[in-house]
């Protein structure tokens, strides 16, 4: 089961998981361009609605029998400094990213535990360990992502229920594009946004150009991921770029930590 399957990283990782034999169940907010396939259904869902959350994961092991795999992919950006971010921008991104993972995991664990197996897999970020200007509430959704399946993991695995945190750095996908918000700019911010992005411009020009890993190749891994049965990891960097920029980020938390002089050496 993959949410947010229509577009993008959802997108490729159905259509992989199809061309690797699995029956798949994507969901999508509203209508879709997926190609009809024989093991493909395709469900309408709106990951922010408790409710919806729970008869759609119905739906789906009435209609295959189980769930051994739900895969949180639905999710979005927002670029806005933390000032700038009005209570719908926080509401809406902090419903889709984060709660509606907690939502589809907390429907889909009572099936997995029956079963006796199942992987939930989150498509979390290496934003997810760091943070950027602009990005506080995209990551701060992330953050809490992480802290929420981090716990989950050593609640399930008892009932043999594995959990997956994906981290990709940067996709060559539309996520910066028509998959990106943002808050109603500020004055003040304008020269941080130009330094950071090239434009003072919101929404953004559209970027002719793009670069960082391909969706096939984060589809690919997820579905290594999944296949590798006695692989224990609860993270998993995805990218050339997504080690090193993990590793930067532990190093600023560390070295800001250790301006306390009873922080330990090593």
């Amino acid at each position: 089961m993959i949410t947010g399957g229509n577009r993008g990283l959802g997108r490729s990782l159905t259509l992989a998981a199809l061309d690797a034999g699995h029956a798949v169940v994507a969901t999508a907010r509203g209508e879709h361009t997926l190609p009809a396939h024989e093991r493909l259904t395709v469900l309408t869902l709106d990951v922010r609605d408790h409710a919806q959350a729970h008869r759609t994961v119905a739906s789906a092991v009435d209609h295959l029998g189980r769930i051994d795999v739900l895969v949180n992919n639905a999710g979005y950006g927002l670029i806005g400094a933390v000032e700038e971010a009005s209570e719908e921008d926080a509401r809406s991104i902090v419903d889709t990213n984060l709660l509606g993972p907690l939502w589809l995991s907390q429907a889909v664990i009572p099936v997995m535990r029956e079963q006796g197996h199942g992987h939930i897999v989150q498509v979390s970020t290496v934003g997810a360990v760091g943070t950027m200007p602009m990005l506080g509430l995209y990551n701060a959704t992330k953050w809490g992502l992480e802290a929420l399946s981090e716990a989950m993991a050593g609640e399930v695995s008892r009932f043999g229920i594995r959990v997956s945190l994906v981290e990709p750095g940067e996709l060559d996908t539309d996520w910066a594009g028509s998959s990106m918000a943002f808050s109603a700019p500020l004055g003040p911010y304008d020269g941080l946004r130009s330094e950071m992005f090239g434009t003072a411009e919101v929404p953004w020009p559209p970027v002719e150009t793009s670069s960082g890993t391909a969706p096939g190749e984060v589809a690919d891994a997820i579905l290594a991921r999944v296949a590798a049965q006695d692989d224990r990891r609860l993270r998993v960097l995805v990218g050339d770029d997504s080690p090193a920029q993990v590793r930067a980020a532990l190093d600023l938390r560390l070295a800001d930590y250790a301006l306390d002089p009873r922080f330990p050496s090593s």
